[in-house]
């Protein structure tokens, strides 16, 4: 492999951003430093002043296949994630079949090796066909390479069924990822239970649907020590909760999701792109989920990449599929509507999409240090550009982002020293 070595880039540090190098060999960093030398051997990226970063990490992605492959592929999907600056992402198990098994599981992991751009980590289910009833068998799926368990799309249920689910996970040194939704407190809702649906006409889901599972699952952890991630958190009820369970050391941890941290029920329009799970919330939800990624409550973004047929989104509010993509989009969003806006700092920003996510599921990648993973992106800070879906690379482009203009355009990636993106033209 050959070795590359990327010139006069800058990393944030604190408010800064600081002259780096940094070489590659062996699909590993070799060093980091001020002035590194190229010698004959090396491919040198010029990055002038780029932003570099280590490639980002999104525990929370639809690939959709098997069984799904006109909203989404492996290839597809890892693509799009190439386009948006990640290196590592983790597929949820709500496909058919689902991976609850170590069969289905070994022909995911295997396919990627044919058909994935970057690094794809997959859940297994916690249920047998994300039925709710049966439990998988924990030990034997991690043993088959699962990154943890997740029922995502589907809240369990039951509380003796995630008790069993968690001290199942504890003994198996798994962690459990909970889609928390109590269904009997849907009645028929689709949107946010706030002034939006009520001008509107729309059934509302309330908070309390997100909320109480919440409640149970951090309660549970704390008895059972299992360790326990929230997916995709809408709620401020949910970050206090979050905020006292881990004040009480827990081993509880949260991830937030661009839609839920730049937009509130009252931009919805009448429009399926608007329809997502959990829904978009109030003001002081929003305001609720910024404070807990900035006080460090909340330690990882992650997109929940929902990819769907247009046909699926065009359905109203109502009857359209719930959920957006979000792969190509996530940075330059947070970092125009976040960063550029004085809400989070960009090193911040930068923490909640790579070292947050790899700590919490305890990977080496995520850092710009010797010896860790050659997985990094370089990220052109100056550049303006006005979200098109036609470009994207995933299937899906339901998104209510088309059309938004943003500052940052991803430039580079590299993945364990394979340069798999440059200048926006894929390799592979």
């Amino acid at each position: 492999m050959a070795k590359i070595l990327i010139k006069n880039a800058r990393t944030a540090k604190g408010d800064e951003l600081v002259k780096t190098d940094i070489l590659i060999e062996d699909g590993l960093i070799a060093e980091v430093g001020l002035e590194i030398s190229a010698d004959g051997s090396c491919e040198v990226i010029e990055a002038n002043g780029k932003l570099l970063a280590p490639g980002f990490i999104d525990v929370h992605v639809h690939l959709r296949e098997p069984g799904f492959e006109y909203k989404e592929t492996i290839r597809t999907g890892t693509r799009a994630a190439a386009m948006g600056g990640y290196t590592t992402i983790f597929a949820m198990p709500n496909t058919k079949p689902c991976p609850d098994n170590e069969e289905v599981l070994g022909m995911l992991i295997d396919k990627c090796r044919t058909d994935a751009l970057i690094k794809v980590g997959f859940y297994s289910s916690i249920t047998m066909g994300e039925n709710g009833s049966e439990l998988v068998d924990f030990r034997a799926m991690m043993d088959a390479g699962a990154v943890g368990f997740t029922d995502d799309g589907k809240g369990i249920q039951e509380a003796g069924l995630m008790y069993e689910a968690m001290a199942a996970a504890k003994e198996a040194g798994g962690i459990i990822a909970a889609h928390c939704e109590d269904e009997s407190m849907l009645f028929g809702g689709y949107v946010h239970d706030g002034e939006y649906a009520r001008k509107n006409g729309h059934k509302g889901i309330m908070s309390l649907v997100e909320d109480l599972q919440i409640m149970r699952d951090a309660a549970l952890s704390e008895k059972t020590g299992a360790r326990y991630h929230i997916c995709h958190m809408s709620t401020k009820e949910g970050v206090e909760i979050l905020r006292r369970s881990k004040a009480k050391g827990a081993n509880v941890s949260g991830e937030a999701s661009p839609h839920h941290l730049l937009l509130t029920d009252m931009d919805i329009k009448e429009h399926g792109n608007w329809k997502m799970n959990p829904p978009l919330r109030s003001a002081e939800d929003m305001s609720a989920l910024i404070e807990g990624i900035n006080d460090g409550t909340i330690e990882c973004i992650a997109t929940d990449h929902a990819p769907h047929g247009a046909e699926e989104k065009e359905r109203g509010l109502e009857k359209s599929a719930f959920g957006i993509v979000g792969l190509e989009t996530a940075f330059p969003l947070l970092y125009t509507y976040l960063v550029l806006k004085g809400k989070l700092k960009l090193e911040k920003l930068l923490y909640l999409m790579t070292e947050g996510p790899a700590k919490l599921f305890g990977l080496k990648q995520g850092v710009l240090s010797k010896g860790a993973p050659a997985d990094l992106v370089l990220i052109d800070l100056e550049e303006e550009w006005t979200i098109d879906t036609e470009r994207f690379e995933s299937k899906g482009k339901n998104t209510p982002f088309g059309g938004w203009d943003v500052k940052a355009r991803i430039d580079t990636v590299v993945c364990d020293g394979k340069i798999v993106n440059i200048g926006g033209n894929l390799n592979g």
